[in-house]
């Protein structure tokens, strides 16, 4: 029966179908749960953030394909303390579930900080961050929770902990949790996570990710009469994967279901456009989606995921006017004016010391002051997690872009430093700095150096050279530039002379894929540090600049970031 069900979806998909493109959040935005509210037109998308704060971006959309920032679930640091303590770079929060219900949205999710905990957080305000509740902890059992209500209210929590699915009840008042039981875990792969369990047609159904977030990553399912079991598993397993193919969209998995306002039904899940080969995904794990037909008494039947995708989207609509943060897609065009804030798409790394960033501070309007920080973006032996980092960033969401800030920098003490970074952690990232020579002498110059090198096996670039005198007397132009999909070029000019331009350095965008950030994806912004001395120059960023001119969406092609136009003689279909 399941093959005639899916061959009817894939046959039935033209008849109805519009085009559109993956993935629907670009850069990252790995583990993706949604859900559609009917009584506002609206889905709700979430995706993990892990130890960069803000987290757990709450995006909203009415037609599919364009996405708003609504608001941060985890927008203050009295939400979850210990974030500043947590030592692994890809520790803190991942793998959110979100659910609506009776007026009020749900998300829950576990921490893994100093002591690992399950997480609740609560609003009927989707679109403030400051209607979001401070979260109902609890003993999570594992990692992965997804929240279930029963038909008779009972509330449970299921979660995935040492290669077991487990469920539990969870009140929703004390944070009190029940008996455990073991349910299903799976078809035989590695790392049974990531479960979802749905209530149709008198089935519990339990659809949960195996074989790890890499190239053997699926999403499988089975369904029982009774919550508990026992559990058939799906004829068709699995329900949805790229393994064992050579499409350019891989790791295919951790998935979520939700129905439309229309009754169709979705998946999303999250993937790497690396192709089999694996090694070059800089914006790390992305969110994709693609219809499925779910009919009544059978079992769902997703289409595999591809760049260019069908479907039976709503209507375009962009009727959006409320919300914290703006489109996915939009350029950055950032000039920090008197009394705005720090747009709520930009990021930190744990939490920053808030005094050590200032808009338009006295003297210097439309600019963000810097204070730099004592460690540099890596840290050295003696950094310890509650060490703020002077860094703000925002994900690269493009194959192509280009990035820049003007910084005005007037160091004073050796190795005073600011400048931009590609960043994926600690321990990975690409920086061009202008700093003052630590060698004795005081020349102002711009360093371009890598730490680490993730899947990259080639020599790495590094290289210092003066800044021109004549460069010296106002702001500094920083710019990155991902010139093609493997290589990110770093480039200075006066700020009044861009003409000037000059590449200091290339680097391989290999670099900042997989290694030390397997599951997390490549940020670009600005900083500013002392490197371990005794300085304190201020430096001041204006002019942010984050322009996206490209998605690459298979091997051959690209297409344009924004609207309808042509590109390599290609047309994006919209």
């Amino acid at each position: 029966m399941w093959l005639s069900i899916a061959a009817a979806f894939l046959l039935a998909t033209p008849a109805f179908s519009h085009n559109y493109l993956n993935p629907i959040l670009p850069g990252w935005h790995s583990d993706p749960s949604c859900v559609h509210v009917p009584e506002q037109g609206t889905t709700f998308c979430t995706t993990s953030t892990f130890i960069a704060y803000p987290g757990l971006p709450l995006y909203a959309s009415k037609d599919l394909q364009h996405w708003k920032l609504a608001s941060n679930v985890f927008n203050r640091p009295a939400q979850i303390p210990n974030l500043r303590n947590t030592t692994s770079q890809q520790g803190g929060i991942f793998a959110p579930t979100l659910r609506y219900r009776s007026g009020t949205f749900y998300l829950i999710v576990s921490f893994l900080g100093p002591d690992p905990q399950g997480l609740l957080f609560t609003t009927t305000d989707p679109y403030h961050d400051s209607a979001w509740s401070d979260p109902l902890v609890f003993d999570v059992q594992g990692i992965d929770p997804d929240i279930f209500w029963d038909d008779d209210g009972t509330v449970y929590v299921t979660s995935a902990n040492n290669g077991q699915i487990e469920q539990y009840s969870l009140d929703l008042d004390t944070g009190e949790t029940g008996p455990i039981h073991h349910l299903w875990n799976g078809t035989g792969g590695a790392s049974p996570e990531g479960p979802h369990m749905f209530r149709k047609d008198g089935y519990y159904y339990l659809m949960i990710a195996e074989g790890g977030t890499e190239l053997g990553h699926s999403e499988t399912i089975a369904r029982s009469r009774n919550r508990t079991g026992p559990w058939e598993a799906y004829p068709g397993n699995p329900l949805l994967t790229n393994r064992n193919t050579t499409q350019y969209f891989q790791t295919v998995g951790h998935a979520d279901l939700f129905q439309d306002g229309s009754g169709h039904w979705w998946a999303v899940a999250l993937s790497t456009r690396s192709g089999p080969a694996w090694k070059n995904y800089p914006m790390g794990r992305e969110t994709v989606l693609a219809p499925a037909v779910w009919d009544q008494g059978e079992w769902p039947a997703i289409h595999p995921v591809r760049g260019q995708m069908s479907g039976p989207l709503p209507p375009v609509n962009k009727n959006i006017s409320s919300g914290e943060g703006g489109w996915i897609d939009q350029p950055d065009t950032v000039d920090f004016t008197p009394g705005s804030s720090i747009p709520e798409h930009f990021m930190s790394w744990r939490y920053p010391n808030t005094d050590d960033f200032a808009i338009s501070p006295q003297g210097h309007p439309n600019t963000l002051q810097l204070t730099p920080s004592f460690y540099n973006l890596t840290g050295t032996a003696a950094f310890q997690p509650n060490d703020s980092l002077t860094l703000i960033m925002r994900r690269q969401t493009d194959t192509l872009f280009t990035y820049s800030v003007d910084i005005a920098f007037d160091p004073t003490v050796a190795d005073e430093e600011a400048g931009v970074t590609v960043f994926l952690t600690q321990d990975q990232h690409i920086d061009l700095g202008i700093v003052l020579s630590s060698d004795g002498q005081t020349d102002l110059a711009f360093r371009f150096r890598v730490q680490g090198r993730g899947n990259y096996d080639g020599p790495l670039p590094g290289r210092t050279v003066s800044v021109p005198k004549d460069w010296q007397v106002g702001s500094i132009r920083l710019e990155i530039q991902a010139v093609n999909d493997t290589t990110y070029a770093f480039a200075a000019a006066p700020s009044t002379s861009p003409s000037q331009r000059n590449v200091i350095g290339y680097a391989d965008t290999r670099i900042v894929s997989g290694g030390t950030g397997p599951f997390t994806g490549s940020l670009v912004g600005a900083y500013a540090t002392k490197n371990g001395g005794s300085g304190s120059t201020p430096a001041y960023i204006s002019r942010w600049r984050y322009q996206g001119q490209g998605q690459k969406i298979d091997y051959d092609r690209i297409v344009p970031s924004y609207g309808v136009a042509e590109l390599d003689g290609r047309m994006r279909l919209v």
